[in-house]
């Protein structure tokens, strides 16, 4: 072997060892994966995020390079750099959700919109802390809870803050069960956890639930232009399921098309993740914010779910405000869980579900006005 062989054998070490924080990196990835596989922590998401980041900061990796093609560079400039994945993502997720709790009890509503409190007050906070405005707006979004809204609104306005936007956001999704519970009890009492509510909805018929996506997709759209992609992928999942018609098409969006895209999205976002963007005090503040995020929703949410409470003649039970995020359905179930702690009988569990998939439409309308009012700052 020639001494030039040796030297192409040795140049991705010596690389490694000059670009030694690549190193660090490495480490996040494999954390990521024991946390997918161990913990079990968006599994889905976080083990190809993981390896991403392994291969995203391999020394001299032609994968992430785009001047050589390199599949994850491609990925990248096909599928995320136009949103297509999220938007993929988006109609899985429609397709997985029913309206019926929400239409049944509209008054639900009012819930998700409350749950996305914490989006605009971290917003103003990073902008004190210092934080651009599309910056701002993008660590905010983190807020909604919810990984493809984002990702997509991180993408446009901050793309360099795609990786760490996204790894903060999906470990916040898996982290719900464990994050928002103190916060629950801590807010309501025993008698107010223990409220029961009747289930007896107006019934919803077949025509409401196929003309709902079709008037949420226009009505969004008109008043809120930037989310038009994000509610019109979201309700044509969610028209495919209620149409009926074309359950090939259904079982496709609710499997084959989101776990690709979850995949492809995954890897793609890991690759994003290197030393230079991810090794910085902004990373731990972007940390934090999120967290604060987070808190901010659940504590908006049942702040408005004990008001209701009390408007109510006690007849609203407040736990349900905390679902008002967009973690689709886990918030939901969680709420169950929490009111069964105290009775094991008490079933609120479709209300529930009512002010989570508000929370979802809310977030996509929160993330579409935030990209009215800052992209043109960025443009």
């Amino acid at each position: 072997m020639s001494g030039a062989d040796l030297s192409g054998l040795f140049a991705g070490l010596a690389d490694l060892i000059y670009n030694w924080p690549t190193l660090i990196m490495m480490a996040v990835g494999m954390l990521l994966i024991y946390l997918a596989i161990v913990k079990e922590y968006e599994p889905v998401l976080l083990l190809p995020i993981g390896i991403g980041c392994i291969i995203g900061n391999l020394p001299l990796s032609a994968m992430v390079d785009p001047s050589q093609h390199g599949m994850l560079a491609v990925l990248k400039q096909a599928m995320v750099d136009n949103e297509l994945l999220p938007l993929l993502i988006f109609i899985g997720v429609g397709a997985m959700m029913d309206f019926r709790p929400l239409l049944a009890q509209p008054l639900f509503a009012l819930m998700g919109a409350a749950g996305q409190f914490g989006i605009f007050g971290t917003l103003v906070l990073a902008v004190l802390l210092g934080f651009p405005m599309n910056e701002a707006a993008s660590i905010g979004i983190i807020g909604a809870i919810d990984g493809p809204t984002s990702i997509y609104v991180a993408n446009q306005l901050a793309p360099h803050m795609l990786g760490v936007i996204s790894v903060v956001a999906y470990s916040y999704m898996s982290l719900v069960p464990i994050i928002q519970p103190p916060i629950m009890r801590l807010l309501t009492t025993r008698e107010e956890r223990m409220t029961r509510m009747d289930y007896a909805p107006r019934p919803v018929s077949g025509r409401a639930l196929v003309i709902f996506p079709v008037l949420v997709t226009i009505a969004v759209g008109i008043l809120v232009p930037e989310a038009a992609p994000l509610i019109g992928a979201l309700m044509l999942g969610n028209l495919l399921r209620e149409a009926g018609v074309v359950p090939r098409l259904v079982h496709a969006a609710e499997n084959e098309i989101i776990n690709i895209a979850t995949l492809f999205l995954g890897l793609v976002i890991g690759s994003t993740m290197t030393a230079h963007s991810f090794l910085t005090w902004d990373t731990l503040k972007i940390l934090v914010l999120g967290l604060l995020a987070f808190g901010l929703d659940t504590v908006a949410g049942l702040l408005f779910g004990k008001l209701l409470y009390t408007f109510s003649g006690k007849k609203i039970n407040p736990l349900i405000g905390a679902a008002g995020i967009s973690a689709f359905p886990m918030a939901g179930r969680l709420v169950q869980r929490v009111a069964q702690e105290e009775d094991f009988s008490n079933f609120v569990l479709m209300h529930a579900m009512g002010a989570n998939t508000a929370g979802q439409l809310g977030s996509v309308i929160a993330g579409g006005v935030l990209l009215t009012l800052v992209l043109p700052l960025v443009r």
